[in-house]
């Protein structure tokens, strides 16, 4: 079980990296955009296009890496309140809802992915990108931020990996927001 779950967390990682590399294109392609069209004058019709299927792209490809890292919003004063049995049974069943959106929605978007293969749907716009092409982000990244919840769901049971960032004794742990170690209440 701990060689799945650190197998997961490696390809969660991957996809931070993946998106990194996104972030930097696109920063790239603004930056070329600015210089076409408002220095030299010229048309940025598929720059802009590429743009916004990059960000579409990075921001699902993203999400196992924010999990991961436990990059997102945390409301921890229900889990703080509650005992070290408690933070595991709500920690499962957080994961587990939160598992069962994401397999619902990487569902119904390869069912999208599909139609959009099989009727030869295509951008509108002066490229005419094959619009599979970016909807593949949607159930490649949601898949994976699945079967990171599968992680969590593992580490949680197997007592291994908590999956807030406080441990399960109820101590904050180092990565934790708060006062630096020897710090205490602000006066």
């Amino acid at each position: 079980m701990t060689v799945l779950i650190h197998l997961i967390t490696a390809l969660s990682k991957f996809c931070g990296g993946v998106a990194a590399a996104l972030v930097l294109a696109v920063l790239i392609l603004v930056c070329d955009i600015v210089v076409l069209r408002y220095l030299v004058g010229l048309p940025v019709t598929w720059q802009a296009e590429l743009v916004t299927y990059l960000m579409i792209a990075l921001t699902f490809i993203a999400s196992p890496y924010v999990l991961v890292t436990r990059g997102h919003v945390n409301m921890d004063v229900l889990p703080r309140a509650l005992g070290r049995a408690g933070r595991i049974v709500l920690g499962v069943l957080a994961a587990v809802i939160s598992m069962g959106f994401c397999l619902g929605i990487a569902w119904a978007s390869l069912g999208l992915l599909r139609e959009a293969v099989s009727e030869g749907w295509r951008s509108d716009m002066v490229w005419g990108i094959g619009l599979w092409i970016p909807y593949v982000a949607l159930p490649v990244g949601i898949g994976l931020l699945a079967l990171q919840y599968l992680a969590d769901i593992l580490g949680y049971v197997s007592g291994r990996e908590p999956s807030v960032d406080f441990d399960l004794e109820g101590e904050p742990s180092p990565d934790a927001d708060g006062p630096a170690e020897g710090g205490g209440a602000a006066p």
